[in-house]
């Protein structure tokens, strides 16, 4: 047995068969029956061609097809590739170009814009279909996915796998064109997958200790971000491999997250920071709600801000559950990571974690920071960590780094060294806002914007400004029939930041842009600030309004 992620899902089918691994959207699926499934449509690819190396597109709403497409591909040694449902045509073409894609299975609701595209694809040769209620028709000559199922021997007799075997994540692309990380199984099952325990440092040493692990009894998670997301992917992934389950929902809604906690005993929750856990928890204070949520144990959340308000009112309302914020990325696995329970939730200005073994911050000179000198370096990751940036040697040559024999990734997020050697995220550099010289992270304005009473969400961006390069513009979006005005918001952030990080720039819109995972859409809110009409208040600030 190996590191190769279908070694360890096969290992836990044959310990734990019986057990129920996955609710999605009324289908339930145990151990043995996921397995099943998998090897019929593995069988079924491997007669089309398909096999060690080529990549198969999943384009699809959370769904148990997208997990069954996920353990088929593997177990051919094959490389799946997450598609974004959000993307348009263009979007569309260059992620299924860049990826090299030789098979695709979609949602039928997305059959029209794969039909668009097909013509230009010459290389994609296989089409699977996931019959949905869309009613909407697919490209001819796609297979259906059930007949393809079908079609395949339920039997598990396929060739031995590697650990060098590929995993590809295609990043969310919030500040450029997405970018395909290359993992090595056996190194992103280390950064990712739970071969190395957060709580401890420690290393498993041989497969078989995942199994173990999963003996004391089952756990179960509801990820609430898509399956195209790494967090999800990983839920689903990792917690297999301990015999855990995971409940899937197909489109974020507070209440029915709620409602599948009270229904399957849901014990943890995991999110994407504000963007989820704000409707979240503000769905509980609903009238007339009233949701049994003992069996809840922890909320998680990774890839994006987790506030300290927000924070405070998961706890207002479930005390005693452990909220645990996670610091990590595509490219690096988890850097580090908080654990927290009532009253110690405040935090400097981004998430202050404790390290995991191989995390460093490096100065610009690529030298270790010195801890409390608040010198801002940017956190590098050694050890197992990817091979590459898919079809992109110069981005893997600017992130992948050797410095002093060592090879490290520094995918370019900000942090601090603190004096007890926890490190204070600050942001990705490729947004941060640079104003007379000094360096402003959007993450911690965006922060203190949203902890206003009269807003709901917030994402800030920078825009240009003759005298300083660049001025902290903030986008809005207000709490129904509330209208703060940008000295309200400006009053309400010299509470939290300094001076000179204050937005001077306001935009309400009626809905903030983020991508279905939560995350800021960065490209979209400098389109905002460029595009929208200004007036200039009295202390030569400016404050604007646009949908």
């Amino acid at each position: 047995m190996t590191f190769n992620l279908a070694d360890l899902f096969e290992a836990a089918v044959d310990a734990y068969g019986d057990r129920e691994y996955l609710v999605a959207d009324g289908q339930r699926r145990t151990y043995a029956e996921m397995e099943e499934r998998a090897n019929r449509l593995a069988h079924y690819l491997a007669d089309q061609g398909i096999g060690p190396g080529d990549h198969v597109g999943i384009y699809s709403l959370n769904s148990a097809e997208w997990v069954e497409t996920a353990w088929a591909v593997f177990k051919l040694r094959a490389v799946w590739i997450n598609i974004n449902y959000r993307y348009v045509k263009d979007e569309l073409r260059y992620l299924f170009t860049n990826a090299d894609l030789v098979a695709l299975v979609h949602q039928a609701e997305f059959g029209p814009r794969v039909t668009d595209l097909l013509p230009e694809l010459p290389d994609l040769r296989l089409v699977i279909g996931i019959e949905d209620e869309s009613g909407e028709p697919m490209a001819n000559g796609t297979v259906p996915f059930e007949v393809a199922m079908a079609a395949g021997s339920p039997e598990r007799d396929f060739a031995p796998r590697s650990n060098d075997d590929h995993y590809i994540l295609y990043t969310g692309g919030t500040t450029g064109m997405p970018k395909g990380v290359v993992w090595r199984h056996e190194d992103v099952f280390y950064a990712l997958g739970g071969g190395l325990d957060p709580t401890t440092n420690t290393r498993i040493e041989h497969p078989e200790e995942m199994v173990e692990k999963g003996r004391g009894g089952q756990l179960t998670l509801l990820p609430i971000a898509p399956l195209m997301h790494g967090a999800t992917q990983w839920s689903v992934m990792g917690q297999s491999f301990v015999g855990n389950r995971t409940i899937l929902v197909s489109k974020f809604d507070p209440h029915e997250v709620w409602r599948l906690v009270e229904s399957e005993k849901a014990n943890s929750v995991m999110i994407t920071g504000d963007a989820m856990g704000k409707p979240l928890v503000e769905a509980l204070d609903d009238p007339g709600v009233s949701y049994d949520l003992s069996s809840l144990l922890a909320v998680t959340s990774s890839a994006a801000l987790f506030s300290a308000p927000v924070k405070d009112e998961f706890f207002r309302h479930l005390p005693d559950i452990v909220i645990v914020d996670a610091v990590g990325s595509s490219e690096s696995g988890n850097n580090g990571m908080a654990t927290m329970t009532k009253g110690g939730t405040a935090m400097k200005s981004g998430p202050t974690v404790s390290v995991l073994g191989g995390t460093v911050v490096f100065d610009e000179d690529l030298k270790p920071v010195v801890a409390g000198s608040g010198t801002i370096g940017k956190i590098a990751r050694t050890g197992n960590i990817p091979v590459s940036y898919y079809n992109d040697p110069v981005k893997t040559a600017e992130v992948f780094i050797t410095v002093d024999g060592t090879r490290y990734v520094m995918p370019g997020d900000f942090a601090t060294l603190e004096e007890d050697g926890t490190i204070t995220l600050l942001g990705r550099g490729s947004v941060s806002i640079n104003s007379g010289g000094e360096k402003i992270f959007p993450e911690e304005v965006e922060s203190a914007v949203r902890s206003h009473p009269d807003v709901f969400d917030a994402i800030v961006v920078g825009a240009p400004d003759e005298r300083w390069g660049q001025r902290v513009a903030a986008i809005i979006q207000p709490r129904a029939g509330r209208h703060p005005t940008l000295e309200d918001i400006q009053g309400h952030c010299r509470e939290a930041i300094a001076g000179y990080k204050v937005p001077r720039q306001l935009h309400v819109v009626a809905t903030i842009l983020r991508s279905p995972s939560g995350k800021p859409d960065y490209r979209w809110a400098t389109d905002i600030v460029a595009g929208a009409p200004e007036e200039t208040d009295s202390g030569g600030a400016r404050t604007a309004s646009g949908q």
